[in-house]
């Protein structure tokens, strides 16, 4: 964004679709190959063509699985966490930049007002905060809180290094829920870029079987392209029910 026409970049590819809205928005990213685009859904690629989703993470509730009966106890939307009955219960990690951008799609979709009233009631519920999503992973598996908002594949990664008998496990919200954002990394080319034939392919690299099963099996995302299975412990993408939100427009975060 400072650098402009001078950037040595010529590809930006980034965790975050609200900064990609930002260089889009700012007109630095050039319009991507329709037959690149395509290979993607919709709802996460630039609705102006500037950027492609490469690998999504959902949003869930990490639970304590010996004191919460998910079926039972948990609320149908994370609106429920204000509460009384989950007062001093609930975990946050408010610096994480996923979190951000959900508090930002939440005053986008449901208005400023609800998503104050939200954090306001969060906040005076007693809610215990952590600097990172892998150390409220691990308060909730100990039992210091009960329940947490996290990315999905934080809770996947403690399940393959300690197995089954790790103390906590993910419930996903759906439902066009508010907190069943589902959040993308991805990529777009620079306008003007010297490089633009290499740029292209790097891009379309990073949407090939290769590159979409190394996000599925190793950073344990969603992969984004029709064909790459995301593994037999994730429910499939297109049963997450995201709320419609143009994620190109968190660019506030």
């Amino acid at each position: 964004m400072e650098e402009k026409e001078n950037t040595p970049a010529d590809v930006v590819f980034l965790q975050d679709p609200g900064y990609l809205g930002s260089l889009s928005g700012a007109g630095i990213l050039a319009e991507l190959p329709e037959d690149m685009l395509s290979r993607v859904d919709p709802g996460f690629r630039s609705s102006a063509g500037h950027w492609v989703g490469t690998s999504g993470r959902a949003p869930t509730i990490v639970y304590n699985a010996s004191a919460i009966n998910p079926d039972m106890d948990l609320p149908e939307s994370i609106l429920g966490f204000t509460g009384p009955e989950w007062r001093d219960r609930v975990g946050w990690a408010p610096l994480n930049a996923s979190f951000q951008a959900f508090v930002t799609a939440f005053r986008l979709k449901w208005g400023e007002e609800a998503a104050r009233s939200w954090l306001q009631g969060i906040h005076s519920n007693g809610v215990r905060s952590y600097p990172n999503n892998t150390t409220l992973v691990t308060a909730v598996a100990r039992g210091e809180v009960d329940a947490g908002f996290v990315n999905h594949y934080y809770l996947q990664r403690f399940l393959e290094e300690e197995g089954e008998a790790f103390g906590a496990r993910n419930h996903f919200l759906g439902g066009e829920d508010p907190g069943a954002l589902v959040l993308v990394a991805g990529a777009g080319i620079i306008k003007g870029s010297d490089n633009h034939e290499r740029a292209e392919r790097f891009v379309e690299y990073l949407l090939s079987d290769a590159a979409q099963t190394y996000f599925a099996k190793t950073a344990e995302e969603y992969p984004l392209v029709d064909g790459i299975d995301a593994g037999a412990t994730l429910p499939p993408l297109s049963s997450l029910e995201p709320p419609d939100i143009d994620l190109g427009n968190l660019t506030d975060s």
